[in-house]
């Protein structure tokens, strides 16, 4: 029987895959039949480290460190990858960043806020996005497919009134995503989005070091602890297999039932 989720020597390219959901999806990618990884992230150790890992499991790994709100930078790395690895089969938008670490009610209101403390939120969850897909699209139609997830937040879903614009970055990921999917479905491209509750990741770590805090988060999920990266890794390796063939402009929630709709 044809296993659906392997991906059939498929090269990827993982924004913010140097640690947490990111580092975990190179990892599913490598198990499940990628020829290439290219691991992005914005510290090169990180990088690095991420790289060596995908290649003991038997796959090949590049990297490619800097940050994805440089179109220019966004624009080297891809026609890199590609001539590296020959082809761009599956983009993870992952990389994203929810500010200063810390409890969000130490955050200030978005009418204390001004267009420099916005662009820290749009910067990376929203143009980022869009400097990557517009980099990678256009050698996904000379390659006649492409998969693309974009990892959003279910702040862009729900809202969280501490992160205003966090959540509205994320919305506006969500609804680019629907849009460019119609745009590249007759190029046999499919866009999807994958939407998160809380991970433990180290981006949190600071935040759920007060078990309190953690008791008092989890109130608000069905599940109540914590999600994993693997468990978002999984969803994401799902959209970028063959499993999802017939699936295209949909969000995904691996939020443990912090929504239900």
């Amino acid at each position: 029987m044809k296993d659906l989720l392997s991906l059939n020597n498929r090269v990827a390219l993982i924004t913010g895959a140097g640690q947490g959901v990111g580092r975990q999806t190179a990892l599913q990618f490598a198990a499940h039949g990628c020829a290439a990884v290219i691991v992005n992230d914005f510290h090169a150790e990180r990088a690095a480290s991420v790289a060596e890992e995908v290649r003991a499991l038997g796959c090949q790994a590049f990297v490619a460190c800097g940050d994805i709100t440089d179109f220019d930078f966004v624009n080297r790395m891809v026609a890199d990858a590609v001539e590296k690895a020959g082809t761009l089969d599956v983009l993870v938008n992952n990389a994203g960043n929810a500010g200063p670490t810390g409890t969000m009610d130490s955050l200030p209101p978005f009418w204390e806020t001004g267009p420099k403390e916005w662009n820290m939120w749009l910067g990376t969850n929203l143009m980022g996005v869009l400097n990557v897909c517009r980099a990678a699209v256009p050698f996904m139609i000379k390659g006649g497919y492409g998969s693309i997830i974009n990892v959003i937040s279910d702040a862009g879903r729900v809202g969280e009134p501490h992160l205003a614009v966090y959540s509205a970055a994320k919305a506006g990921a969500a609804g680019f995503s629907r849009a460019l999917a119609k745009a590249v479905g007759k190029h046999n491209i499919r866009v999807n989005s994958v939407s998160l509750g809380s991970i433990d990741t180290p981006g949190i770590a600071p935040m759920i070091e007060d078990q309190a805090v953690v008791t008092a988060m989890l109130k608000k999920y069905i599940i109540r602890r914590l999600g994993q990266p693997s468990d978002v890794a999984n969803m994401i390796l799902f959209l970028a297999s063959d499993a999802s063939a017939w699936i295209s402009g949909q969000t995904y929630p691996v939020n443990g039932g912090y929504s239900t709709s």
